[in-house]
């Protein structure tokens, strides 16, 4: 391709214009791969419930789902990369195409537990990113009444991630009046909106899937050599 000549900071074998024919959902041979993540430990953890809620929805939509619980997982850098927790999140990293986060607000916040499974999530896995290009579906639980505290920061995790965030997100107030006995979710707003999330997340992850590196794919990198982006991620000197 040629360039003008007002651009001579560029190394035109790594500049590469959008193609417009691979921004295109393409037939797979599996499901859509998605892993939904939980930030409570409580045996009626209400994060959990929608978490589960979402999993059955996410099936019904044709994905293959895989829940993760955090209960055993444990603090980052009190155990190494061996533990069998901590291979068990890493490998779902790995294996999802999309993921779905659900934590409880605690303290203006998202919680510990939730935090905790993030970071034991490098941003490189043997020279792989394992969570680079790969959708994200954010919600919270509240105790009270709704807020948005905890899905802002998961947002904010997320890009740091190099997810892809989709637009919609779900904040369920007073989440103990929203189950039954049962534990399923009873029918409301509330669970109408975690329906609207649920079907973005699977259009963006159908729409992502077939060459996700390619959305998040990165001219400062391409002139960058394995090794050096390697350091440059990994920093184990600071």
């Amino acid at each position: 391709m040629t360039f003008k000549n007002d651009l001579p900071n560029i190394d035109t074998d790594n500049f590469c214009p959008a193609d417009p024919e691979r921004i295109a959902a393409a037939p797979f041979a599996h499901k859509p791969r998605i892993l939904l993540l939980y930030g409570s430990l409580r045996e009626k953890s209400y994060s959990r419930l929608v978490i589960e809620e979402s999993s059955r929805l996410l099936q019904a939509l044709g994905a293959e789902t895989r829940i993760f619980s955090p209960l055993g997982l444990p603090q980052p850098d009190t155990e190494d990369e061996l533990h069998p927790k901590v291979k068990e999140l890493r490998d779902l990293m790995v294996w999802s195409e999309g993921q779905v986060w659900c934590s409880p607000e605690r303290h203006g916040a998202m919680t510990g537990i939730f935090k905790s499974q993030i970071d034991w999530v490098p941003l490189n896995l043997g020279g792989v990113r394992p969570t680079q290009g790969k959708t994200l579906a954010v919600m919270q639980v509240c105790g009270g009444s709704q807020s948005f505290n905890a899905v802002n920061q998961m947002r904010i995790l997320g890009r740091w991630m190099r997810m892809v965030a989709i637009p919609n997100q779900s904040s369920v107030a007073k989440a103990f009046l929203e189950f039954d006995d049962n534990g399923r979710m009873k029918p409301s707003p509330y669970y109408n909106r975690i329906v609207d999330v649920m079907e973005e997340l699977m259009k963006f992850t159908l729409a992502l899937r077939a060459d996700k590196n390619f959305f998040v794919d990165r001219y400062s990198e391409r002139v960058e050599s394995a090794e050096q982006v390697s350091q440059r991620v990994n920093q184990r000197t600071l």
